[in-house]
């Protein structure tokens, strides 16, 4: 029966031992650990509040990236208007330029023309005249072979002249 109760000796020597160990517990072992658990919880606590403000900056740099990017996008479709609204103009300049050049080539294509008409006119005249002569000149020299024949034409064109 000693097993299961022990004796009265042992059991004041045991609560000596058990309170001289606590009392050492707690005047060195236990501010040492309360201390290493405030340090372990300030720690935890410090980092906590600087995820948190992580979080919040992370949440504030996505809103400013999300408002960067519908800015881009505001100014990249200003730019493709503008830069549609320039290359209408442009187009309708050349094509406006195409058709005052055009127009102007074909004055220019008509005048040419007009003008090798008269020049091929003003040629076609000449070489009539010039045959005319010829013709004149040889059928002259046929009809006026002798002398007699020349005075009689000569006589009509006085008359002729003399009447006019």
């Amino acid at each position: 029966m000693s097993l299961i109760t022990p004796d009265f000796g042992l059991f004041f020597w045991m609560t000596v031992v058990f309170l001289v160990v606590l009392f050492i517990l707690w005047k060195y072992g236990f501010p040492v650990i309360v201390k290493m658990v405030d340090e372990r919880k300030a720690f935890i606590d410090e980092s906590l509040r600087k995820a948190h403000e992580a979080n919040e900056r992370l949440a504030n740099i996505q809103k400013e990236g999300e408002s960067i990017l519908q800015e881009a996008r505001e100014k990249q479709a200003q730019i493709l208007r503008e830069a549609a609204e320039t290359r209408d103009a442009i187009v309708e300049k050349a094509q406006d330029k195409a058709r005052s050049e055009g127009s102007r080539i074909l004055e220019e294509a008509r005048a040419a023309i007009e003008q090798e008409k008269k020049a091929a006119i003003a040629d076609i005249r000449r070489q009539v005249a010039t045959l005319s002569v010829e013709i004149a000149e040889k059928v002259l020299k046929q009809n006026l072979k002798d002398d007699k024949s020349q005075m009689d034409l000569i006589d009509r064109m006085l008359d002729e002249v003399s009447v006019k």
